[in-house]
């Protein structure tokens, strides 16, 4: 029995009007992919793929002009086009397959018709096409059984794994990124080839890599998708540093637990409350510097003293080495080295002035680095966590009550520069500095208020100890 889909209401008039210009030019189209996929999983769409029998890009420029379309883009040499009509992106492609050769870090794009088109993509789930002509509008052309894929929950090739992943290696990262998207098991020979053809990654571009890597982080529960990519060893490709997070070790009566475990733990905790993708890529980066600096000591068990610091120096060449922005290596090597400070704030003895300093240090990331803090309270034991929770709890009350009383959030000290100058009778040079720092240490220690008038009095009590020394 022939499936026909009913797209959803707000998309039904784009693909009727794609429909009659594909006609009216005898030009086939066909409705593809990711967005008849998730129209039979009622998913939200916000971009349609059309495949062209014929030049893709020559009839998306006749159907942006037809439906006033914007924001146009094409890419001949890949035959490809997308504009926007409403809120949603459609992007037209002429039939084709891509292929990487052994040596090449980009696809060569080969024109070919519908059939070879579908079977040449990555998943079944993928492979499926809707008729958008008047006739045999909505019925779905569907050759490698995808819909009943779907049903399944289940990540599969059209053609044999070993050639889908070894013809376009970077699937093997897409296939970790849809099980995590979609929540699917990828078929047993899937994973086996994703295994056997993961030395294929190198061949392809680290931007194209990290995108995915970052779409999996993306996704609710990131840790689907990273679990797979351990277990077949890509890992060890395309990120090494998350791969020697994996194992566990005993001596004696010690053990210690599986770090990378742990780490899906914290990055699922994150995911549960937090969008921010610069905060779940430090989640999964937190304790990357954990298996170079543990150590067994006896009577104590297994110790990660100085992992954060450790960590902070290792993220600079992973994040250029993943083409990452600036952006990603400044703010993961701030979450890295901070993760720790919190939770050694636990204790009714501890300081306003510690509290301060925390609060100083961490800047417009305090809220993140107590969420990534939060998160990384993991253990089997309800009780324990419970526990530690509740002494977490304590030091967010505390931070929330410096903070309201000293306003530290945005610390600075509130005498400046040239006010010092003038008061001092100095010119521009170190003292002005030593001067603000003395300020800013005072008011950290509790020793004068946030004000200014309290600072600008206590400049006045430490001028001729700075000028003498």
């Amino acid at each position: 029995m022939r499936t026909k889909l009913h797209p959803q209401s707000d998309t039904d008039g784009l693909l009727t009007q794609i429909g009659e210009l594909s006609e009216s030019t005898d030009m086939p189209v066909y409705a593809v992919g990711g967005f008849v996929r998730d129209c039979l999983l009622n998913h939200p769409v916000d971009e349609i793929d059309f495949v062209v029998i014929g030049d893709g890009p020559q009839f998306a420029s006749n159907a942006c002009k037809a439906m006033k379309g914007h924001g146009w883009v094409v890419y001949k040499k890949f035959g490809t086009a997308s504009f926007m009509v409403d809120n949603f992106r459609l992007e037209f492609v002429t039939a084709r397959k891509e292929i990487y050769q052994a040596d090449s870090r980009n696809p060569e794009v080969l024109s070919t018709d519908l059939a070879e088109d579908l079977s040449r993509r990555d998943f079944t789930v993928n492979t499926m096409a809707m008729h958008l002509d008047t006739k045999h509008f909505g019925l779905i052309i569907d050759p490698f059984k995808g819909k009943k894929d779907i049903k399944k929950k289940l990540i599969r090739t059209p053609l044999d794994p070993v050639q889908t992943f070894s013809e376009d290696p970077l699937r093997i990262m897409r296939a970790a990124r849809f099980a995590s998207q979609l929540q699917f098991e990828i078929h047993p020979d899937a994973l086996q080839a994703m295994q056997m053809e993961r030395e294929r990654l190198k061949i392809v571009s680290q931007e194209r890599i990290t995108a995915e890597l970052l779409k999996i982080l993306s996704h609710p529960r990131p840790s689907i998708g990273l679990r797979i990519l351990q277990k077949t060893q890509v890992f060890e490709i395309i990120f090494p540093e998350i791969s020697a997070l994996v194992g566990i070790e005993q001596r004696d009566t010690y053990h210690h637990k599986d770090v990378f475990e742990h780490t899906m733990k914290v990055l699922d905790n994150v995911a549960a409350v937090s969008d921010n993708l610069l905060l779940r890529f430090s989640a999964l980066v937190h304790d990357i510097g954990k298996p170079r600096v543990k150590r067994f000591v006896d009577d104590i068990g297994w110790t990660f003293h100085g992992h954060e610091v450790t960590g902070v120096r290792m993220l600079k060449p992973i994040a250029q080495k993943l083409k990452l922005s600036n952006e990603y290596q400044k703010y993961s090597r701030e979450m890295t080295r901070l993760h720790m400070r919190p939770i050694q704030l636990i204790g009714e003895d501890v300081t306003d002035s510690a509290i301060r300093r925390l609060i100083v240090d961490s800047g417009d990331k305090l809220e993140d680095l107590m969420t990534l803090c939060r998160a990384d309270i993991t253990s089997g034991n309800p009780n324990r966590v419970k526990r530690h929770l509740t002494n977490f709890d304590y030091v967010a009350k505390r931070i929330e009550e410096v903070e309201e009383k000293d306003r530290m959030r945005a610390f600075q000290s509130p005498v400046r520069g040239d006010e010092i100058m003038k008061a001092m009778e100095i010119q521009p040079g170190p003292y002005v500095g030593i001067f603000k720092r003395r300020i800013e240490e005072a008011i950290l220690e509790g020793i004068i208020p946030n004000e200014h008038d309290a600072a600008f009095n206590f400049l006045h009590q430490i001028k001729e100890d700075v000028l003498s020394e």
